[in-house]
């Protein structure tokens, strides 16, 4: 009797724990005065929160919210109103796949309290002065490159009207220039001029300053081994997803963090960015990825 008692107590315990580990949806990204009411109270919804099927959201006027379900599958959520977090998983697609929530923890865990700080430290964008070297926002290390597309950022220069960033093989030979009056330029890596080469070295100067000392820095594309290894990986990731979104571009950059490809993270980044401007948990958790893997400084 005793003993069946125990074992009562024991499954008891493990079902309560597991439906305290069980989550619907978990919240990515959060931008407007939206709030959670879990049993009769309102609060106001946290990045990181895990929603439970008997929630209910309420969500403000030109708000965002990314949720990652449980299965795996993302939901971006606009409309303004109440929802059921119930209603909102019967709209989930079927057949997610969990690897996506594994990264989904990858990147809120590393919204830290320590990057948090870094980031109210910095006073807004690096602006470099004459003379000094352009940091490019890359690894001091050789970084590897998956994708066919890089985005490529560095700090703005003092009085800047117009940067050259031009790309060179490992003999120093000039490949390619390009100008541009941004600090930031997207590199085709099927392009001609590029697709041949396995390692580009990457100088950015203000053109309006003469004294312009450049800092290369260095790219290098992933072997065939590696690439068809990344592909497979990257099919489980995003098995079903046909749209892209911020959410899903978030999710794709603690990926490629994560499997250390630091160049292809940044570009999943600034993509999220660019599908999302308002939402400033992609631009923080960005500064972040800059701070902690080396490639931004406070006092750079």
């Amino acid at each position: 009797m005793k003993r069946n008692l125990l074992l009562l107590s024991v499954l008891l315990f493990v079902a309560e724990f597991s439906n305290g580990q069980a989550y619907t949806f978990k919240v990515l990204a959060n931008r407007g005065d939206n709030k959670v009411k879990t049993g009769q109270e309102w609060k106001p919804i946290k990045t990181g929160a895990s929603l439970n099927s008997q929630d209910e959201l309420s969500v403000s006027s030109n708000a965002y919210l990314g949720l990652v379900h449980a299965s795996g599958r993302t939901m971006e959520l606009r409309d303004a109103g109440n929802h059921k977090v119930a209603d909102l998983a019967k709209k989930v697609s079927q057949g997610g796949s969990s690897v996506a929530s594994k990264y989904a923890d990858f990147v809120l865990s590393k919204m830290s309290a320590e990057g948090k700080k870094n980031r109210l430290s910095a006073t807004g964008a690096v602006h470099r002065g004459l003379g000094d070297p352009i940091n490019i926002y890359l690894p001091n290390a050789i970084a590897e490159v998956y994708g066919a597309k890089t985005i490529l950022r560095w700090d703005s220069a003092e009085n800047a009207q117009v940067y050259q960033v031009t790309l060179k093989n490992m003999f120093e030979d000039t490949l390619l220039e390009i100008e541009t009056n941004q600090s930031s330029v997207e590199l085709d890596m099927s392009d001609e001029k590029l697709a041949k080469e396995n390692v580009l070295l990457i100088e950015v100067v203000n053109k309006n300053d003469p004294t312009a000392k450049p800092k290369a820095k260095a790219i290098r594309k992933l072997n065939a081994d590696k690439t068809a290894e990344v592909k497979t990986q990257l099919a489980g990731l995003m098995e079903g997803v046909e749209e892209e979104t911020a959410l899903n571009k978030y999710i794709l950059a603690g990926f490629f963090e994560e499997n250390e490809l630091l160049a292809d993270a940044l570009t999943s980044y600034e993509e999220a960015i660019q599908l999302a401007p308002g939402v400033s948990t992609f631009k923080e958790a960005y500064e972040e990825f800059l701070y902690r893997n080396g490639m931004k400084s406070i006092n750079n």
